[in-house]
This record gives C-alpha cells, sequence and structure tokens, in this order.
C-alpha cells in the first residue's frame, strides 16, 4: 500500500520548502572549510550579548514548560508598540504567523492572494489547509497592488499576503501605498502584511503599521525577531491583529509553540536598540560594498530594502555550483520564476570580499 495515498490530494501536491544549504552539509559534501554562508539572511553580528545571557539563564529552567501565554514577551511587545496583550500573537518564527492565520480563515473553497516572486510560504500555507492560491504578475518584482486588490474581489479572497520588503526581491511598499490598497479593500478580506525585515528599513521609509490597526481591524502584522535581532537559531516571532482576529488564531496555536530560551532571549533582545543599530549600519555598509561590487562586475540587480540582495547571472545554477566549490553559499531563485537569479545575504565586510572574489572566480570560468 503506498500510504501517501491516505493524504488529502493538496498535501500530495505541495513541494516542500527548501531553505538555504548548512555549512555543515556543504563540508561533508565537498570536504572544504572555511564556508561562507550567504543563503539564508542571517544576522552576521549573531545575536545581542543580552540575549545571550537572558539564554543561558533560562536553560536553567529548561525542564519546566515555557509560559504558554507568553506573559513577559507580550509585556514587552506592549510597551514597545502600544498594544494589548489580546492584540498579541506569538510563533515559532514568523513562518509560524503565516501558518496559523492560513488555518485559523482558510479551508477547502478558499481563496489567497499574493504576489508572484513574494515569499514561498504564502502558496504553501495556503496549499497546506487545501485554499487556492492566487499569484498575481509583479511589476518590476514588486507586488501590484491595484492587481491584487481586483483579484483578491474577483476570486472572493479571504486573505491576502503582502510582503514589505518583499523576500526574495527586496523591493519595497511606501505607507501612502499600503494605505490606499487597505482602504479600497473590502473589510471582510483579511491582509497580512509580513514585516519580517521592517527593521531595515531606512529611517525616510518607516511607516507605523500597528498604528494602523485602530483603523484596519481586518490587518494582521506579523514580524519576527529571527532578522536584524539575529535570533533565527530559536524561532520566535509575533503578530499583532484586532483582538478578535489575535483569538481566532490563537486558537490553532499549539499551546508551547515559543520555548521558554526563545522567550527570554526575545525580550532581551528588544532591550537592546544599540545592536540593532549596529545590524542596520554594518547591513548599509554592507549594501554598498556588494551593490558597488555588481557594478563592477557589471551585473543587474534588484535595488533591496531588506538585508539581501537578488541580482541576475544568466546560468545561476552553474554559478551557484561554483560558488559552492569556492566555499560560498548563496541561495537559487529559480522556484520563484527567477530562473537568472541568484540571492545573497549581506555579511561581514570580509564576508562579503570572498563572495564577490568567488563571484568574479565563477563568472569567468562558467562564461
Amino acid at each position: 500500500m503506498n500510504y501517501s495515498d491516505l493524504a488529502p490530494s493538496y498535501i500530495r501536491a505541495i513541494a516542500p520548502y527548501q531553505p538555504g544549504k548548512p555549512i555543515a552539509e556543504l563540508e561533508r559534501e565537498l570536504g572544504i572549510s572555511g564556508i561562507v554562508k550567504l543563503a539564508s539572511n542571517e544576522n552576521p553580528l549573531g545575536c545581542s550579548p543580552q540575549a545571550t545571557a537572558a539564554m543561558l539563564d533560562a536553560i536553567k529552567t529548561i525542564s519546566l514548560y515555557p509560559d504558554g501565554n507568553g506573559f513577559e514577551l507580550k509585556s514587552a511587545l506592549s510597551k514597545r508598540f502600544g498594544v494589548e496583550h489580546s492584540a498579541i500573537v506569538l510563533g515559532n518564527g514568523s513562518n509560524d504567523m503565516l501558518e496559523l492565520a492560513a488555518r485559523a480563515f482558510l479551508t477547502v473553497g478558499d481563496t489567497a492572494v499574493y504576489s508572484a516572486h513574494a515569499f514561498a510560504v504564502y502558496p504553501l500555507a495556503t496549499q497546506a489547509v487545501g485554499a487556492t492560491g492566487v499569484s498575481v504578475p509583479a511589476i518590476n518584482f514588486g507586488h501590484d497592488l491595484k492587481a491584487m486588490r481586483q483579484a483578491a474581489v474577483e476570486k472572493k479572497a479571504k486573505l491576502v499576503f503582502i510582503a514589505n520588503p518583499n523576500n526574495p526581491t527586496g523591493t519595497f511598499l511606501p505607507a501612502a501605498a499600503l494605505l490606499e490598497f487597505m482602504r479600497a479593500l473590502p473589510a471582510n478580506i483579511l491582509v497580512l502584511l509580513d514585516e519580517a525585515y521592517n527593521e531595515y528599513l531606512p529611517q525616510e521609509c518607516r511607516y507605523d503599521a500597528v498604528a494602523w490597526l485602530q483603523e484596519f481591524p481586518n490587518l494582521i502584522v506579523s514580524r519576527t525577531f529571527s532578522k536584524a535581532y539575529g535570533l533565527a537559531g530559536v524561532r520566535v516571532g509575533y503578530a499583532f491583529a484586532g483582538a478578535d482576529v489575535a483569538d481566532m488564531i490563537n486558537r490553532v496555536r499549539q499551546p508551547f509553540n515559543v520555548n521558554s530560551v526563545a522567550q527570554a532571549a526575545a525580550v532581551a533582545a528588544l532591550q537592546d536598540g544599540d545592536f540593532v543599530r549596529r545590524t542596520n549600519e554594518l547591513n548599509r555598509r554592507g549594501m554598498q560594498q556588494i551593490t558597488a561590487g555588481l557594478h563592477k562586475l557589471g551585473l543587474e540587480f534588484i535595488p533591496s530594502y531588506g538585508n539581501f540582495l537578488s541580482f541576475k547571472i544568466g546560468d545561476a545554477s552553474k554559478v551557484y555550483r561554483r560558488l559552492l566549490e569556492l566555499g560560498v553559499i548563496v541561495r537559487p531563485i529559480a522556484s520563484y520564476d527567477m530562473a537568472e537569479y541568484l540571492r545573497v545575504s549581506i555579511g561581514l565586510e570580509s564576508e562579503n570580499d570572498k563572495f564577490l572574489s568567488a563571484l568574479a572566480q565563477a563568472l569567468g570560468e562558467v562564461k
């Protein structure tokens, strides 16, 4: 018997999400060392020393279950963003937020809308509950909000996913465009605004989507501690929503989906503004370093507002493989209908240098 036949057809049709290749895996495959991983948009500075200290302290009580309601972390988020505990949902990374929203509000026969070239988890979360996903063609690799609104209305969608900045393209939607979209959208359509890279926005691009919850009860704002805060390994994300929307999401959330070490780390990380400022400064310099290098190599790239950059390389699969052999891991993004592009995360200056040097060598050999 083929036991996969017992699963619903929409589960059997899922192509699992492919994460960035781990360093240890490449070491095993090629037997090389000194590898630089610039594939998963991780923080090259690590995490805040305050978060490290908090995690070490939390380990003392690791035999106990975590606080299933996340009181201390919700209190820290409440103080920072001015929202009530009832408007906060905690998750095992912001991926959890996307999947929980889909589980709470979508089922077989429902529709969700997202942009082409947007985060791969949107269609995966939609398909996993048997709903239908509608991918709207992008404009210059970014969201076409007018077309997305039209599709959401015509298809009677329940949920719209928007990433800002978008991964993997790095494109950005200004506040005015988002507000225009929200005000034109029927109130019975939920919008999940995925702000995983919010902390990387330059000051002139900043806006307060959390404050918009007062005007838009159909809005969900999700964020993460995995990127700018450097806590990808402990998996902690969060979302803000109206109390009734948050209540529905919490009903499908596992009781202990954020472990005690992660909660302690997140509370401490929120207090270390200096670490986030250093992260931003490093990212700004690294972005300049890599864009200058790509210009020198004569390569096109998509201007990015995150901590990564997607660049056009032609035969991306061959260049990707050669970069692996040279000890540099980047991200192929053919699954995003960008077969000629690779995505590179911004690293330390030395890591960026190694990437640019290896890329120049790979280009010379592949061409």
